[in-house]
């Protein structure tokens, strides 16, 4: 593996947004508001609970994030396909923190369960993905299951999330 670092702090995760990190072509995060992390506080290839490599993110609420207004008036909170897509990122850059090369893509989720609301008035989001299986092929692919907190409390899991890298090919 490349000798990237285990934690990554919020100018860090821009950098890999603009396609600093990786290199041009290759994993990249979302800009904000898109970007569902503020930093990135462990990661690697072979922890977590298959010993296939995990990533560990938060992200600080703050009652003006950009969803609150609009998902729901009067009733907000943070939409789960906002939660999902965290742990998708999340996903694709550890297979880009391996050296990967590639674009990464959202490939698909088994399983999404919702057990309890982030509103405004959390203070911290917690993201965690644990490898299940990685193939390193043409297509490079990392199954993960995910968990996210809010406050300490579980609000989201999800099974067999599936990210891939794929070169892009010239034309």
């Amino acid at each position: 593996m490349p000798d990237f670092p285990r934690h990554f702090d919020r100018e860090a995760l821009l950098a890999c947004a603009r396609g600093d990190l990786f290199g041009p072509g290759n994993a990249q995060l979302p800009e904000p508001p898109m970007l569902m992390m503020d930093r990135i506080t462990d990661i690697s290839g072979d922890g977590g609970a298959s010993a296939k490599g995990h990533v560990v993110a938060e992200l600080d609420i703050r009652p003006d994030l950009w969803f609150f207004p609009c998902h729901f008036p009067g009733n907000p909170v943070m939409p789960g396909c906002l939660m999902l897509d965290g742990l998708w990122q999340l996903t694709g850059f550890n297979l880009g923190w391996r050296g990967w090369q590639g674009q990464g893509f959202a490939l698909g989720v088994g399983e999404v369960k919702l057990s309890g609301m982030i509103r405004p008035d959390r203070k911290l989001v917690r993201y965690q993905v644990d490898f299940t299986r990685v193939i390193d092929r043409r297509l490079k692919m990392g199954v993960a299951d995910g968990r996210v907190e809010a406050d300490g409390e579980l609000v989201a899991e999800v099974k067999d999330m599936r990210v891939g890298l794929a070169v892009a090919q010239g034309g």
